[in-house]
């Protein structure tokens, strides 16, 4: 991160900071489901107000597309954010912009958070509009993001602002940038990752790119079965993209080429129907049936990815090695977390790990606390993968 500026240095007291979090959180009955994305936020907001800085949040909620939706209103949002910080003065102001936004900000005193409403309920936001992003500089005398997880659009709040204010990286980018840096581009060596989830389709991209930059890539979940496909295994009725069997090759040729062990299943668990309970059993890759899906890693397989695990140093992970989410199809996926988690307590390996399935996952195993790093970013952590620059990040940059 020595490329950006730090909050950590910067002088702080009687300003007014406005700082990008993402409070796109889950919702139940009008109420916060899932509080994750708020905590993450947390130490940037207690760094600022222990200094004496005026706090003034931005963050998008749903897709209102440029309408005021009353009930994608953050309100409930900064209700929560009040519990959560019971300590600090949390206030919320009904616009981002405009009068209201101003007198509210205008009486935010030093040491206090003020939460702003929607800023999609402007098309000027996801727009990046410039008399949009004025109207947001207005409000305040320095810019941080903390946002990473929004920070592959390039919105009025993420990249218009950034260069209108000084601008600087919270606590929260700075730690998800570093883990990603470090994994990616200095990592301890030999490094793996695990990729999983349904498709190939959705991360051709990641693949390509992580083929050329690590020394051994675990393919699971859906995606692995069209690989297995690729190299001539019936795979029954399984989830399957045979028009991507070229592609799979090509990946796997790639990968032979840069020196990158392909890692891919030697044994599964099948069943003849996808539901919870379903009646299952363990067949060698020769052997799936032809009215049958594959639906997790058999304990062959997961037993030599473990030890396999035990000759990295670094490891990302971004997905599953089944459908984890009805039982008992997560036991490949769960007793794989749990052995990165072992390692990593033994500080033998450092794991970083993200993606909305992988986090459900992880936490469902009981292990998301033990590993080095779990970011709750989505489609940003695929574009980082993918070895795009983000338009949020590149903004922090100091020439």
């Amino acid at each position: 991160m020595s490329t950006f500026r730090s909050i950590e240095n910067a002088d702080v007291a009687g300003k007014r900071v406005l700082v990008r979090a993402d409070m796109n959180v889950p919702m139940q009955d009008g109420a916060v489901s899932d509080a994750t994305r708020l905590e993450r936020v947390l130490p940037t907001i207690r760094s600022l107000t222990s200094r004496g800085a005026r706090v003034v949040l931005l963050s998008h909620f749903a897709r209102p597309k440029g309408k005021r939706v009353p009930d994608m209103s953050l309100k409930p949002v900064a209700e929560k954010l009040d519990e959560l910080l019971p300590e600090i003065p949390v206030r919320f102001a009904a616009d981002c912009i405009g009068s209201e936004a101003e007198q509210a900000v205008g009486a935010l005193a030093d040491g206090a958070v003020l939460v702003l409403e929607n800023t999609r309920f402007h098309p000027g936001e996801e727009a990046n509009d410039p008399g949009f992003t004025a109207e947001l500089a207005r409000l305040g005398d320095m810019f941080v993001n903390d946002a990473f997880s929004v920070s592959h659009r390039a919105n009025a709040s993420t990249v218009g602002i950034a260069g209108a204010l000084p601008a600087y990286a919270g606590l929260q980018m700075a730690a998800e940038v570093d883990a990603l840096t470090r994994v990616l581009e200095h990592p301890e060596r030999p490094v793996g990752a695990v990729v999983g989830g349904a498709k190939v389709s959705t991360k051709i991209s990641v693949l390509t790119n992580l083929v050329k930059k690590l020394d051994c890539v675990i393919i699971g979940g859906g995606m692995a079965n069209t690989f297995l496909h690729a190299r001539g295994v019936d795979v029954g009725k399984s989830l399957c993209e045979p028009d991507l069997a070229d592609t799979a090759r090509e990946i796997m040729k790639a990968a032979e080429d840069t020196g990158c062990e392909v890692l891919l299943p030697s044994d599964v668990v099948v069943a003849k129907e996808f539901a919870a309970g379903a009646a299952n059993e363990v067949r060698a890759l020769d052997d799936v049936p032809a009215d049958s899906m594959i639906l997790d890693v058999g304990p062959e397989t997961c037993a030599a990815l473990k030890s396999r695990l035990t000759d990295l140093k670094t490891l990302l992970w971004n997905g599953p090695l089944g459908a984890f989410e009805i039982d008992p199809f997560g036991e490949g996926t769960f007793g794989l977390a749990r052995a990165a988690a072992k390692l990593t307590k033994e500080g033998r390996l450092t794991t970083v790990a993200g993606g909305g399935d992988t986090v459900a996952a992880l936490n469902e195993a009981g292990v998301t606390g033990d590993f080095t790093y779990v970011s709750t970013a989505g489609g940003a952590f695929l574009e980082w993968l993918e070895g795009k620059e983000l338009p949020g990040v590149a903004a922090l940059r100091v020439a």
